[in-house]
């Protein structure tokens, strides 16, 4: 993980007005100044405007990206608190965050480390050797380290959910393969650049021989950020190489449909992406490109967007920095993870680390020691943190194949729509502004009128 964003301003309350034929429209509301923690608010909206309103438009016939999902990292650290939870109270956490009905949120989309992460308790690669062995054939590679905790969560989650899409991202290749022998920081040798595309294959593999398809790979987690632990320094240039010479080529002979993206790294930095693309051997293989906003403006991503568009884009991380702050956090993370990000043309959209205990363990030696988890797990004990609520807001309604569509913002009343596969439209709207806003919805059928205080968010589906 990188360093903390200095958060936003804050404070949230709601108070919706009382239902008068409210027109079959379902609310979902997140107020955490109000103690209204993603609930459904029965008398939310009534049935039309007086006139004086700010008015929201929705227009179902211009249609923007197919969503993927929204979700969180299954960090090592992650699987480890919730495998050793009694199975009763794990099977109960992971219908609560995966399953798609009643009072659950429907996590539909997880990212997975490919070898250790900074949140796994130690450092490890599926090919560790002894000092000066090389296993180029990659006849010693093993997922077993993934088998203990990862595997068997991973495995009871995809029974809740068969459809969840899973993403995979490498902090580090072995060590035997990197400039300075290290887990942290080192390049990737050139010499070890088919080998390395061989275990990505291995890895592919090894997962779909557990039962889990690994829908997307990046390349390498935040290339350009050598200094956490395990970490890798990777160019845009030698990132392209290793996708033209080694790894497009071997997911082709394998027949890996699994798709392959660039970057995973911050909206600072899209000349990144913009240099493989405009290498054409490489960027035939290259499904999109990953991005995180430790730095630089979301809205980056649509100049990308508009200058590449046959190119995808996914958000695969954002932290929230313990011991979080609901009201800050929520109104940050709403505004960019999920408004911004979707109006600025991605695919899914992932917050950090699913969870961890009270003292923000595991992590390796040097890795994160402050990343607050969606939940906090001490034995059996579950707290909900931001990144729960900030998830939930999307991912119960906005379902994936979910497609989305335009509307217009009036200030202060940031928002992003959707028409869900079944018809529904979806609106999420967040009032960023410092007192209470009454605003209506018009989708050029019907209109309703409804009510935010300032820093709260509501879920609108009809």
């Amino acid at each position: 993980m990188l360093f903390a964003i200095t958060s936003l301003l804050c404070a949230c309350s709601s108070k919706m007005h009382p239902t008068s034929n409210k027109g079959n429209v379902e609310v979902w509301t997140t107020d955490p100044a109000a103690g209204i923690l993603f609930q459904k608010k029965d008398n939310a909206v009534i049935a039309s405007a007086s006139g004086n309103e700010a008015t929201i438009h929705v227009d179902i016939s211009k249609t923007f990206q197919t969503i993927d999902g929204f979700g969180y990292c299954l960090t090592g650290g992650s699987a480890f608190h919730l495998y050793n939870m009694e199975k009763a109270n794990r099977a109960a956490l992971l219908k609560e965050l995966f399953a798609t009905d009643a009072n659950n949120i429907g996590v539909s989309y997880l990212r997975l480390s490919i070898g250790a992460s900074d949140l796994d308790a130690k450092v490890f690669s599926y090919n560790d050797l002894p000092a000066g062995e090389t296993d180029t054939l990659m006849q010693k590679f093993s997922i077993a380290p993934d088998k203990q905790f990862l595997i068997p969560v991973l495995k009871e989650i995809l029974a809740i959910n068969p459809s969840i899409k899973i993403l995979g991202s490498p902090w580090s290749p072995p060590t035997w393969m990197k400039t300075n022998n290290n887990s942290k920081g080192g390049s990737l040798k050139k010499e070890y650049y088919n080998a390395y595309a061989k275990y990505f294959v291995k890895y592919i593999q090894a997962m779909k021989a557990e039962g889990i398809t690994i829908d997307a790979i990046t390349v390498q987690n935040e290339p350009l950020h050598p200094g956490n632990n395990p970490s890798l320094l990777m160019h845009a240039n030698e990132q392209a190489d290793f996708i033209k010479q080694s790894l497009g080529p071997a997911f082709r002979a394998n027949n890996i449909t699994t798709k392959i993206i660039v970057y995973d790294h911050n909206c600072d930095r899209p000349d990144y992406p913009v240099t493989i693309y405009s290498d054409k051997e490489a960027a035939q293989y290259v499904d999109g490109a990953a991005f995180h906003l430790y730095a630089g403006p979301i809205d980056t991503l649509s100049m990308l967007h508009d200058a590449f568009p046959a190119k995808n884009l996914y958000f695969t991380e954002e932290w929230v920095g313990a011991p979080g702050d609901l009201p800050v956090d929520f109104k940050w993370h709403t505004k960019n993870v999920i408004i911004g990000t979707m109006r600025n043309w991605c695919k899914n959209a992932l917050e950090w680390n699913l969870a961890a205990n009270s003292q923000w363990q595991p992590h390796t030696p040097g890795g994160c020691t402050e990343c607050l988890g969606a939940v906090t797990i001490d034995g059996n004990n579950v707290k909900r943190n931001p990144a729960y609520y900030i998830i939930a807001q999307a991912s119960k309604f906005v379902r994936p194949g979910s497609v989305r569509i335009a509307s217009d913002q009036p200030q202060g009343l940031a928002n992003v729509a959707f028409k869900t596969t079944d018809g529904r439209k979806v609106l999420i709207v967040l009032n960023e502004s410092e007192q209470t806003q009454n605003f209506s919805i018009n989708d050029g059928t019907k209109t309703f009128t409804s009510s935010l205080a300032k820093g709260a968010a509501a879920t609108f589906v009809w």
